[in-house]
C-alpha cells in the first residue's frame, strides 16, 4: 500500500467549526479538519424550538430566537478558542420559512460572526446525500433526513444523487399542524407520501435514516435487542423490526418515554411524531432495511467542500491511517505489512475478494494500535479502540472483523466481549481474523515493529502442503525458537506445514 493513498501521515489538525441552524436544534460541531473522514473534536448542541409554531404563525419562535443567538455567541466563542479558523453555517426549514427569517438570520450572522447560508430543501436535500455517500460508499436507496421542520428524501445510487423531495413533516411542524395528535398527524403524513412517486421506486433498497430523532429509535431497538455493539452508524434494521419499534414509540406517553435510559429527554415530545413518520415511510416505500446514518448535512457541507481527488479516497482506510500514525510504533512498518500480506493473500488458494482486501489492510494499519498499554491489557484496549472508533463506510460485521483481528494478535482466549461480539459475524470471518492475527504474531517477533525488514524477507504458500519463509543470510540472526513457534501456528492455522529457507 503506497503512502500516497491515505495521506501525509501528519498527526496535525486544522480544526473547522460546522453550525447547523435547525427547526429544533442549534448544533456546533468542530472537526478536525478539512478532511475525507473529519473526526469530531467538540460537539455541542441546543434544542431551541425555533420552528415551534411557524406553521400556524409565520412567526420563528421568540424564546427560541433568544436562546439559539446566546449559543451562537457562544459557538463564536468556542470556535475561536479551539482554534478554527473557517466556520460554515447553514440555516433550514424553520429560517427559510418563518416571515421574520431574515430578520433572524441578520442577527444570528452578527452574533456567530460568520455568514449563514439559508439552505433551500432542494439544497439541504442535496447537502444529506453526500454526507451520507460520503460515510457509505455505495449507497443504493432511498435517504431520509428528518429535522424538527421537514423531511428530506433522496433517490441515490451509483454513486448519483437522483430525485429529491422536501415534505413539512418534521416532528414541530406535525405538532403545530395536527394540533398534537397523533392520530390526525398520520392522516397529514399519509397524504403527503401518498403524493410522492418517488416511493414506489423503492422496493427492496435501503433507507439510510438520518436525524437524531431516528437515531434515537435505533437506539430504543439496540437495547430490545441486546445488541452488544453501541456504534450508531451502520447499524442495520430490517423492515419489519424497524416499522415495529417505531409503531411502538408513536404510541408511547411522555411518562413512558422518560423511563426509557436511551431516549434524549429533550426529544421526549417530538420522539412519537418523529417515529410516526419512520412508520409511514417504512409501510409506503415498502424498502428491504433501514440503515442509520451519523453523516448528514453537517459532514455534507465538508464533504461538498472537498477536492475530487480527496473525495474519492477510501474513508475507511484514511481514518485507520490516522489511527495508525498517532498511535503505531511506526507507520512505515504498517505500509510494510500491508504489501507483505497482499503478497501471501495473492495465492490462488485464498480467493480474497476485494472488500476482504480492504477490510485486511485497514488491519494492517491497526495492528499496533495498542502497543503503548500494560502488556495484559494490549488485547481488550485495542478491542475496545477498533469495537467503539469513530470509524465511517464500514459495516458492523467489517468493524467487528478488525477488532478481533487485532485482540487475537495479543490474546488467543476469548472473553465475554469477545464472544458477544462473535455472533455478530460468520464462522469464515471468524476464521479469516484468526488467521490474519496469526500473521501479524509472526511479523512482529521478526520485525520488532521496526521498518525495513519485512520486504526483504518472503513468505509464499507453496503448492498444497507447505508455507515457506525466506529469510535473506544477513537476517538469519533473526530467526530462534519463538520466529519458528509463530511459524507453525501460522502454517498449523493454514493446514500447511512450516518451511525456512536462509538464503
Amino acid at each position: 500500500m503506497k503512502r500516497k493513498r491515505l495521506g501525509s501521515g501528519s498527526t496535525k489538525y486544522r480544526p473547522v467549526s460546522v453550525v447547523d441552524i435547525g427547526s429544533n436544534s442549534v448544533r456546533l460541531v468542530v472537526y478536525d479538519g478539512l478532511r475525507r473522514a473529519p473526526t469530531p473534536v467538540f460537539n455541542e448542541k441546543l434544542l431551541c424550538g425555533l420552528g415551534r409554531g411557524v406553521a400556524t404563525t409565520r412567526q420563528l419562535h421568540p424564546q427560541g430566537m433568544e436562546r439559539a443567538l446566546a449559543a451562537l455567541r457562544r459557538f463564536k466563542a468556542l470556535s475561536r478558542q479551539i482554534g478554527a479558523r473557517e466556520v460554515y453555517a447553514v440555516a433550514t426549514a424553520a429560517a427559510r420559512e418563518a416571515e421574520n427569517g431574515p430578520q433572524f438570520v441578520d442577527m444570528a450572522e452578527e452574533a456567530l460572526g460568520a455568514h449563514i447560508d439559508v439552505l433551500s430543501g432542494k439544497e439541504e436535500a442535496r447537502l444529506a446525500a453526500m454526507g451520507v455517500m460520503a460515510g457509505v460508499t455505495g449507497a443504493d436507496g432511498l435517504i431520509g433526513d428528518l429535522g424538527g421542520g421537514s423531511l428530506e428524501l433522496i433517490d441515490v445510487s451509483e454513486g448519483r444523487i437522483r430525485d429529491g423531495i422536501t415534505f413539512p413533516l418534521g416532528p414541530l411542524r406535525l405538532i403545530d399542524m395536527s394540533g398534537g395528535s397523533t392520530a390526525k398527524a398520520r392522516d397529514i403524513i399519509d397524504k403527503y407520501l401518498d403524493s410522492s412517486p418517488l416511493l414506489t421506486k423503492l422496493k427492496g433498497r435501503t433507507l439510510y435514516a438520518v436525524g437524531g430523532t431516528w437515531r434515537n429509535i435505533a437506539r430504543i431497538h439496540m437495547g430490545q435487542t441486546r445488541y452488544p455493539l453501541h456504534v450508531l452508524h451502520n447499524y442495520t434494521i430490517g423492515r419489519e423490526q424497524a416499522r415495529s419499534v417505531a409503531d411502538l414509540v408513536s404510541h408511547l406517553s411522555s411518562s413512558s418515554l422518560k423511563d426509557i435510559k436511551t431516549v434524549s429527554k429533550s426529544r421526549i415530545d417530538t420522539l412519537p411524531f418523529g417515529a410516526l413518520v419512520l412508520e409511514r415511510l417504512l409501510a409506503k416505500s415498502k424498502v428491504k432495511q433501514m440503515v442509520v446514518s451519523i453523516y448528514g448535512v453537517r459532514e455534507g457541507l465538508l464533504y461538498s467542500k472537498l477536492p475530487k481527488r480527496k473525495r474519492d479516497t477510501d474513508a475507511l482506510l484514511s481514518s485507520c491511517w490516522d489511527f495508525c500514525c498517532r498511535y503505531a510504533r511506526s507507520p512505515e512498518h504498517e505500509l510494510e505489512l500491508c504489501d507483505w500480506t497482499d503478497k501471501l493473500f495473492a495465492h490462488k488458494s485464498f480467493e480474497e475478494t476485494e472488500p476482504e482486501r480492504r477490510l485486511r489492510q485497514a488491519a494492517c494499519l491497526l495492528a499496533d494500535i495498542g502497543w503503548r498499554a500494560h502488556p495484559d491489557y494490549r488485547a481488550q484496549r485495542s478491542l475496545g479502540m477498533i469495537s467503539q472508533a469513530a470509524f465511517v463506510d464500514i459495516d458492523h460485521a467489517g468493524r467487528v472483523f478488525l477488532a478481533l483481528t487485532i485482540y487475537y494478535r495479543y490474546e488467543g482466549e476469548e472473553e465475554g466481549m469477545t464472544t458477544s461480539l462473535a455472533r455478530l459475524v460468520d464462522d469464515k470471518t471468524l476464521e479469516r481474523a484468526r488467521l490474519l492475527s496469526e500473521v501479524f504474531r509472526l511479523a512482529y517477533i521478526l520485525t520488532a515493529a521496526m521498518p525495513g525488514v519485512l520486504p526483504k524477507i518472503g513468505i509464499e504458500v507453496e503448492g498444497t502442503r507447505n508455507l515457506m519463509l525466506r529469510v535473506p543470510r544477513k537476517f538469519a540472526d533473526l530467526m530462534g525458537e519463538r520466529v519458528e513457534k509463530r511459524l507453525d501456528a501460522l502454517a498449523g492455522q493454514m493446514g500447511r506445514t512450516a518451511k525456512v529457507e536462509i538464503y
